[in-house]
């Protein structure tokens, strides 16, 4: 079968609910994304928040999300908000991690297996105090975990992820920024019916499909045989499609994306359908920045029409936007699109105003 990039740009935005279709329930968006990805960058708002309000728009409250995981509805696991009976869909390999004997993995089994007192206290703290945050428990570690990065000597926290990779522990709730951790045996539901990795797989490619709607063979999101094969004109390669999604009709809209949005997280499969080359520029030093720090991605229709500089300033109750660039193709009427979102996002944010310092059009 044979689909044009127009189409399979409008599958990708409908399994991605981003249509004009909206859904209404923030659990249900959840359930179908698969995960919320958390990131604390809050230029404009967290991401969480942000690829919430994208599909759900004005009606989406932040406090919906402490309030689904108060009711064990959700829950956070390494950096992601999932539905609590996905749980079941890890506890396979939970149960096996650390389960290579090579690199990342061996030298974290290493320094779990050499700092088994501390682990002990860890658990025995939780047990009788829990749940706790991580600052209030002490680090009683013999060696440090050693990281070229943020983790290096952070051992209490360190070993808290490491124990929720075990299934050992879960992330009771949230005090502010502070994740609160307790037993996973009083946060996460206990398995009924006990998957196989297998089992587990074949699950998560399909909530995958689901989700992404087109997916490139031999992609980091391969489906193998899954879906129904077609191609896209113009476009090389092999694509699998969510087959209840070849004939749905399609009704575009404004929608001001995440960063880390799942349409366009995949740089590549943005490329060939979108003809959108997106780089997040937050590390990039200033004078060698295309677009911005914080760039938003516009979605119009099936297209993407912009990118946005956006961050929010509290103090004076404004939306600014220094730059907002327009792709090539882009009119009048696509920008008037775009400015009709941030008005929509500045409003939700509980911002006064917005204020577009410039407009960039492509040559």
């Amino acid at each position: 079968m044979i689909i044009s990039r127009e189409r399979a740009r409008q599958i990708a935005i409908l399994a991605q609910q981003l249509s004009a279709d909206r859904p209404t329930d923030l659990l249900e968006v959840i359930r179908h994304l698969g995960f919320l990805q958390i990131d604390p960058t809050a230029v404009v708002a967290r991401t969480e928040h942000l690829v919430a309000w994208a599909r759900l728009g004005q009606a989406f409250d932040p406090a919906d999300l402490t309030r689904l995981q108060v009711e064990r509805r959700i829950w956070e696991h390494r950096a992601f908000i999932r539905p609590i009976e996905d749980a079941g869909l890890l506890r396979p390999f939970m149960a096996t991690w650390p389960d290579r004997s090579w690199g990342f993995l061996k030298r974290a089994k290493a320094w779990m297996a050499g700092n088994q007192p501390f682990i002990d206290y860890l658990l025995g703290e939780l047990r009788s105090r829990g749940p706790l945050r991580s600052r209030e428990l002490e680090d009683r570690s013999t060696t440090d975990w050693q990281s070229r990065g943020w983790t290096h000597q952070r051992n209490v926290t360190q070993m808290l992820e490491y124990l929720s990779e075990q299934g050992r522990v879960a992330v009771s709730g949230r005090d502010g920024a502070d994740r609160v951790w307790d037993l996973a045996e009083r946060v996460l539901p206990p398995d009924a019916a006990p998957l196989t990795k297998e089992e587990s797989l074949a699950i998560q490619v399909q909530q995958r499909l689901r989700s992404l709607g087109i997916v490139r063979a031999g992609s980091s999101d391969d489906v193998g045989e899954l879906g129904v094969e077609v191609k896209v004109e113009g476009v090389r390669g092999r694509w699998r499609v969510q087959p209840d999604l070849l004939e749905r009709p399609f009704t575009g809209r404004a929608a001001l994306l995440s960063p880390f949005d799942r349409l366009t997280y995949d740089r590549k499969r943005s490329e060939l359908l979108f003809d959108f080359e997106y780089h997040l520029e937050i590390y990039v030093p200033v004078a060698k920045r295309r677009w911005g720090y914080y760039v938003l991605p516009a979605l119009v229709g099936d297209r993407i029409a912009g990118r946005v500089d956006a961050k929010t300033d509290r103090a004076a109750g404004v939306l600014r936007v220094p730059a907002l660039h327009l792709e090539a193709g882009s009119g009048p009427d696509d920008e008037a699109a775009i400015r009709a979102e941030l008005g929509a996002l500045a409003t939700w944010l509980g911002l006064g105003s917005v204020a577009v310092e410039r407009v960039v059009r492509a040559a």
